[in-house]
């Protein structure tokens, strides 16, 4: 009799465990994805940290004038009063701004439209040079 008693306490004791572990699974599986979801949120939280503490010390710098003067020559290219400036023109594009796009011809320097003479007056040469603007395209002088 003694294997018949062995055999009901094991099975007994089996649907016992058996009901622990259909019991306590769910409840530990939520508890290790909520503590991973909570790790995910300490590290969010941590780069929205360094984001903001970032972001501070820029808004700080632009209390400082020698970082907004700078700024403004860099981004606006602003000059102070007393500043001698040089602006750097690529030669290719220069090169390509002599040829009138119309004709195809080389362009002098100065209005458009006259002879270049120089005992002209200023507003003659305006005045030619309106004429010729205002003439149909490719008919100069």
């Amino acid at each position: 009799m003694l294997p018949e008693v062995l055999t009901v306490r094991l099975l007994v004791l089996s649907v016992v465990v058996l009901l622990a572990v259909v019991l306590l699974l769910p409840t530990l599986r939520g508890a290790v994805q909520q503590a991973g979801e909570l790790d995910d949120l300490r590290a969010e939280l941590a780069a929205h940290e360094a984001e903001q503490e970032r972001l501070t010390e820029e808004l700080a710098r632009w209390d400082d004038r020698s970082y907004v003067e700078e700024q403004a020559r860099s981004r606006l290219s602003f000059v102070m009063p007393s500043d001698q400036v040089w602006r750097v023109i690529d030669p290719d594009a220069v090169g390509a701004a002599d040829v009138d796009p119309v004709t195809g011809q080389a362009v002098d320097a100065g209005p458009v439209g006259t002879a270049g003479d120089p005992d002209v007056p200023w507003y003659q040469s305006v005045w030619e040079s309106v004429q010729v603007a205002d003439g149909p395209a490719g008919s100069g002088r």
